[in-house]
């Protein structure tokens, strides 16, 4: 789950898109909601489990403050999942990310003090107890553009300090994307996301390890992108009350703020 995630905050991911990208230094004094990024776009997962057919995602990421070396910024995602268990589009899973970050820019190298909260439901099916954790920690990412080539990459290092249901310890998740201008309209991007979660043992399993692979046709819009992907991916607990993993290609799309 938490890979799809990360192509939102993740995103991720995207992860991963304009909305992993660094917030550039200002020169000025401090400004109030200064950046918005979007990210909405629906997969297609190739798996004989009827609970996972489609995968579907959205989320914003907003500047709360630019106070100039860094900013505040606030982080909201909601992933359904949908089978054909019931009926041919069964929404079964409605999974919610929040977070913040305080972050501090340093030449090309941006680093930050993070949040990430988790929640995860079912739908259309009856379930009482919460699946929910909170972490905090750090993240650093950077980027630069050469010619037609631009690349970016991003660290998150964080430890659990609230959970339900979950046997997480802490979390360490990545990505990389490059971009490669085709014309002025038109890019190639690919992207890699890894993650690993340190467990503790209370379910009778060892760490977890996802990753994700994505490669994509971006086109340029006056506001926004469009990006055409397919990829192949790893996932940690795709289904929130089964420990285990689930590896699949998918196809979509994802629309991006420019």
């Amino acid at each position: 789950m938490a890979l799809t995630m990360a192509l939102m905050t993740a995103m991720p991911a995207a992860a991963q898109t304009a909305s992993n990208q660094a917030t550039p230094p200002q020169t000025g004094g401090p400004d109030f909601l200064s950046r918005f990024a979007f990210h909405v776009g629906i997969e297609h997962l190739f798996d004989d489990d009827p609970r996972f057919e489609w995968d579907a995602h959205w989320g914003a990421e907003l500047d709360l403050i630019d106070y100039g070396p860094g900013a505040l910024i606030f982080v909201a995602a909601y992933q359904t999942i949908l089978g054909d268990e019931f009926r041919e589009f069964d929404p079964n899973q409605g999974n919610y990310t929040l977070g913040g970050s305080a972050s501090v820019q340093a030449g090309v190298v941006e680093v930050a003090g993070v949040f990430h909260h988790v929640s995860r439901h079912l739908s259309d099916r009856p379930k009482r107890f919460p699946v929910d954790w909170n972490m905090v920690g750090g993240r650093i990412r950077t980027g630069f553009v050469r010619g037609r080539t631009e690349l970016r990459g991003q660290l998150d290092l964080r430890g659990v300090i609230q959970k339900s249901f979950v046997d997480y310890q802490w979390e360490m998740d990545g990505n990389a994307r490059a971009q490669v201008r085709l014309t002025p309209r038109v890019a190639f991007v690919a992207l890699g996301v890894f993650r690993v979660v340190g467990v503790d043992g209370s379910r009778e399993r060892g760490d977890q390890y996802g990753w994700r692979t994505d490669g994509a046709i971006r086109l340029d819009g006056p506001a926004a992108a469009l990006e055409l992907f397919a990829a192949a991916e790893r996932r940690i607990d795709p289904y929130q009350l089964e420990f285990s993993t689930a590896t699949w290609l998918t196809t979509g799309f994802r629309l991006v703020s420019r």
